[in-house]
């Protein structure tokens, strides 16, 4: 039992092990980690509505997402009724002071993810958030010079962003606005600001959001459609060094390394230099000239982009099918969703006089549909909930096709982290477009093959 701020907050299992590989950390040993940085782990979260990410089984276990709160709440966390996009509601936890905090600490919640709300507005996020992705094979130096790209973007913006770690190989950018914008008008901004960067950094930065079409490093702007949630400042990754998403300084990024920011190094950190990100809130800042530019891009023919796919098809959405489905005709030149308004019709043909009637003006008989030509030679070769599973699949796929696996870059190995309402599962694939034609193995059952949404999907 511990005593915080006047409340009693029981522990169970507090010597239970959560990091045991590089670091032995206990249950007990994150709880007074988390009490020690609590200004500022408290400044991210406070006021928001918060899923919960619960790893029950230890940092290096599989985690499930939780939005509504547990029954028999203690009297000193608070719950606010959210909407999804999906048309249901959940009352989710809000996390407002120390007891809190250690309380979801104990439910295993050692990452915070709190939505870009606060609890007197759901419908009207006070951050415009922006996740930098590095892709396989890029290093962590592109991930610095992108986020000064992306500050260099912003201040001709008029905006102001706060840079911390992600925690593992990324760097997170959080931009304080005016609660005005919805959701979709704020993931309208954070795309054309993706865009804006892509342009000024092109070989280091993108915006595509299909893996396949990446490279360097993602500007997600995907995670500000609603619904959508960040590890917060201080939160804990589940890595084996224990490594927590570090508020930084501007003129910390240029040398940051995000492996000196761990459970055991934090502490004494915050306790020297307070919480770099203190004051963020204090100005929040306009999305109208974003907007602007959303609206020139639109203009020159740039419509929307995919969104994340649970998500209902949108206005001026692209076919959401990834390019190496889409057809030959049609969905590479993003026909459908009402992309096509910004093409130029042809001019239509004049008829011809009575009597001049040619061969040329007969009507043709009509072309078969286009063939399905792949943009790139993909093949999945493993599916699971368990993610050392399915890398284990990939590494026996490796050795049924070794000629195959010796072609492939890093990049070709795409490892995707599949998140539904309540679980994550990964899928990974594989980019053949090294390997000669003739030699790609073909898509055989990937080993693992355990999809947790195909009874949905058939159903």
């Amino acid at each position: 039992m511990l005593e915080i701020d006047g409340h009693a907050v029981r522990i169970s299992n507090p010597d239970k092990l959560y990091f045991s590989q590089e670091t032995q950390i206990s249950k007990l040993d994150l709880v007074r980690y988390f009490l020690s940085v609590s200004p500022g782990a408290l400044g991210g979260i406070s006021d928001r509505p918060i899923v919960l990410k619960r790893f029950v089984n230890g940092a290096h276990g599989e985690p499930f997402y939780q939005k509504r709160a547990p029954d028999n709440l203690p009297e000193y966390v608070r719950t606010v009724t959210l909407s999804f996009p999906s048309g249901r509601t959940a009352d989710e936890v809000v996390v407002d002071n120390a007891a809190s905090l250690a309380w979801i600490v104990n439910l295993g919640c050692i990452e915070l993810h709190p939505h870009p709300v606060r609890t007197a507005d759901l419908e009207h996020p006070d951050q415009l958030r922006i996740d930098l992705d590095p892709q396989p094979g890029i290093e962590f130096g592109q991930v610095r010079e992108v986020a000064l790209a992306v500050r260099a973007a912003l201040g001709k913006m008029g905006l102001e962003g706060y840079a911390k770690t992600s925690g593992s190989r990324g760097i997170h950018i959080h931009v304080p606005i005016l609660p005005q914008w919805s959701f979709t008008e704020v993931r309208r901004a954070a795309l054309a600001l993706a865009r804006e960067v892509e342009r000024q950094v092109p070989t280091l930065a993108t915006s595509k959001w299909w893996k396949e079409e990446r490279h360097g490093v993602f500007l997600d702007y995907n995670q500000n459609a609603k619904d959508r949630t960040t590890a917060s400042a201080y939160s804990v990754r589940p890595l084996p060094d224990a490594r927590v998403s570090a508020p930084l300084t501007w003129a910390e990024v240029p040398e940051v390394n995000p492996a000196d920011f761990t459970v055991r190094t934090m502490p004494a950190r915050f306790a020297a230099i307070g919480d770099p990100h203190a004051e963020m809130q204090a100005h929040p800042g306009s999305l109208d000239t974003l907007l602007e530019l959303a609206a020139r891009d639109e203009s020159d023919g740039l419509g929307d982009a995919p969104w994340p796919p649970h998500f209902a098809k949108a206005e001026g959405e692209p076919k959401r099918v990834q390019p190496s489905k889409a057809k030959a005709f049609g969905d590479q030149l993003g026909e459908g969703f009402g992309a096509q308004r910004f093409r130029k019709r042809a001019p239509a043909k004049q008829a011809a006089a009575p009597g001049d009637e040619t061969e040329a003006s007969a009507p043709k008989p009509r072309k078969p549909p286009a063939k399905r030509v792949p943009k790139f030679p993909l093949v999945t070769v493993a599916q699971s909930p368990d993610k050392a599973a399915a890398m284990a699949g990939l590494e026996r796929w490796k050795t049924a096709h070794a000629e195959a696996a010796a072609r492939l870059a890093e990049e070709d190995v795409l490892v995707d982290r599949m998140r539904g309402t309540a679980y994550v599962w990964y899928r990974i694939r594989v980019n053949l477009r090294s390997v000669p034609e003739g030699e790609r193995p073909e898509q055989g059952t990937p080993d693992p093959d355990d999809d947790p949404t195909r009874a949905w999907r058939e159903s």
